[in-house]
């Protein structure tokens, strides 16, 4: 199946989907038909800022018409911070949807999760990924915490690399959510955390919602129709 991506947003992330794409189907022996289109990251932060999901959702439209024009069959956007809008852009999509977000869900209640704890943007924190997580407690930094996570994810988002001093706040707030509010795992709500998190220790389980998404899009690759 041609599959299409909204990418972008940021840089990072859309390597990070591209190559767990490319890996997989390199392992598996069988070819990955892909088109990416390219969102601009500025506009889906002051979007974000704003709770304007209906813009955005818009400008996520728009992209997808051209993915469809390219052969795409299905399409995914390659952000959790962009999955703010997919229910004002599933209605309005030229193309059916990969929607991440079930499939994080899908992957807690698979885990028998009770409480984990989720860093990423604010509004992915303060929603509790949207809302969409059934069957266990979701715990959040608290207080000047969830804005300094907050504040350091956009800043490593936008540039497409991550600092120490990034890393180290990243860490601090997943330690705390698993020692002091009972998280049994930490959600990586954001795509560009694997830039701080990946090939690391971190010291605390993590589950990292990006390549839960990764990995429905390929199983969706695969498919014939």
């Amino acid at each position: 199946m041609h599959i299409g991506l909204i990418g972008g947003i940021g840089p990072a992330a859309t390597e990070f989907y591209y190559r767990g794409l490319t890996d997989r189907h390199a392992k598996s022996g069988t070819r990955l038909d892909l088109t990416i289109a390219n969102a601009e990251v500025r506009d889906l932060s002051q979007n974000l800022a704003n709770k304007n999901a209906g813009k955005q959702a818009g400008i996520f439209a728009a992209l997808i018409a051209r993915l469809k024009a390219a052969g795409a069959q299905v399409a995914a956007v390659t952000s959790m911070g962009g999955h703010f809008c997919i229910g004002e852009l599933l209605p309005i999509s030229p193309l059916p949807i990969l929607n991440g977000i079930p499939e994080v869900d899908t992957a807690v209640k698979r885990g028998r999760l009770k409480t984990i704890g989720i860093i990423g943007t604010r509004l992915v924190m303060e929603t509790r990924l949207y809302g969409a997580i059934s069957s266990a407690t979701v715990v959040v930094p608290l207080g000047a915490e969830l804005d300094e996570v907050h504040e350091n994810y956009a800043a490593m988002a936008t540039a497409g690399r991550v600092s120490d001093a990034q890393r180290r706040v990243f860490l601090a707030a997943g330690q705390r959510l698993c020692r002091e509010q009972g998280g049994e795992v930490v959600l990586l709500g954001g795509t560009d955390l694997f830039l701080a998190f990946q090939g690391r220790d971190a010291g605390f389980p993590v589950l990292d919602c990006a390549d839960v998404h990764v990995e429905a899009i390929y199983q969706a690759s695969l498919r014939t129709t």
